[in-house]
């Protein structure tokens, strides 16, 4: 059994550890809050850039752009994967990685070569291991992503994409679901599907129980089609940025679950080391009281 002053020097330890875990959790917790509101103040305007592009490309009927264009055969895929610069966030970075592991497995399977775009510490450090070095690359960024990486991300894609070099664009990152649950998400950016786009937009906009809205005659300028040509870039950047700043939000609440759940571990920790120190202590005063009891009776003898 161990001695009093190796349970007492451990009971400082994991009380030390507890206060660390303790203000990362109120840090996150802050951090994640103003990652919301960030989400919040995105979401309206991808959301109008949804409705606008389903509008305009169920008005173009056919065009011949070529980010809408599916290719034959997928012979080269891109994969963007969103992880965190820092750990201690759970399960936050395995789950993204196990999931693109498997499918890059399932792509290189079917014949086809993939590339990853690597944002986040963990994902460049993930792929750089395994000597599959990332096209591109972005560091200290998770917590506070830009426009220019998602800028960036999109131009890379879409100039592989026009050209030739890639015939589908992924990304995968963790959504954040609620403040203390995240979702793994896998969408597909290039090519632009706007029969989605036209499906979600018919259920958002007619509820079952209205009638549905009559459309008006609109007029573009220049065009239609170059209205198109600006909307869909856009849309990609977009997209990518939303998938960003999504994944900041998820991280810092992953992170303060994380040290939630490690601050009630260290304090169950304490409890259970101090009830073992009382043990041990009381004991050590059992012993010493019958060695003087048994001394006294010795010397009465």
């Amino acid at each position: 059994m161990p001695n009093l002053h190796d349970i007492e020097r451990r009971i400082n330890s994991v009380t030390s550890t507890k206060q660390i875990t303790r203000t990362m959790q109120m840090v996150a917790a802050a951090k994640v809050r103003r990652a919301n509101e960030r989400v919040q103040a995105a979401t309206p305007y991808a959301d109008s850039m949804v409705e606008m592009l389903a509008s305009v490309a169920k008005r173009v009927g056919g065009t011949e752009n070529a980010l809408l264009r599916k290719h034959d055969e997928i012979k080269n895929v891109l994969v963007v994967v969103v992880t965190s610069d820092r750990g201690l966030a759970g399960g936050f970075n395995s789950n993204v990685l196990r999931h693109v592991k498997r499918l890059m497995r399932n792509k290189q399977a079917e014949g086809a070569s993939v590339q990853v775009v690597a944002c986040g510490k963990k994902a460049i450090g993930h792929f750089t291991y395994r000597k599959m070095d990332p096209v591109l690359s972005f560091a200290d960024l998770s917590a506070d992503p830009t426009v220019d990486e998602a800028a960036a991300i999109a131009a890379f894609a879409i100039d592989g994409y026009v050209n030739g070099d890639v015939d589908e664009v992924i990304v995968v990152y963790n959504h954040a679901k609620n403040p203390v649950e995240q979702e793994l998400c896998q969408e597909t950016v290039l090519p632009v599907d706007t029969s989605t786009l036209e499906s979600e937009l018919a259920a958002d906009d007619v509820p079952a129980d209205e009638e549905p809205v009559l459309e008006g005659d609109v007029i573009f300028e220049p065009g239609i089609e170059a209205v198109l040509d600006r909307l869909l870039p856009a849309y990609v950047r977009t997209m990518l940025y939303h998938a960003l700043i999504d994944s900041a939000a998820a991280e810092q609440a992953a992170r303060r679950s994380a040290m939630m759940a490690a601050t009630d571990n260290a304090t169950e920790m304490v409890e259970l080391l101090t009830r073992l120190y009382n043990r041990v202590r009381q004991g050590a005063i059992t012993t010493e009281i019958s060695e003087i009891v048994g001394g006294a009776a010795a010397l009465e003898d």
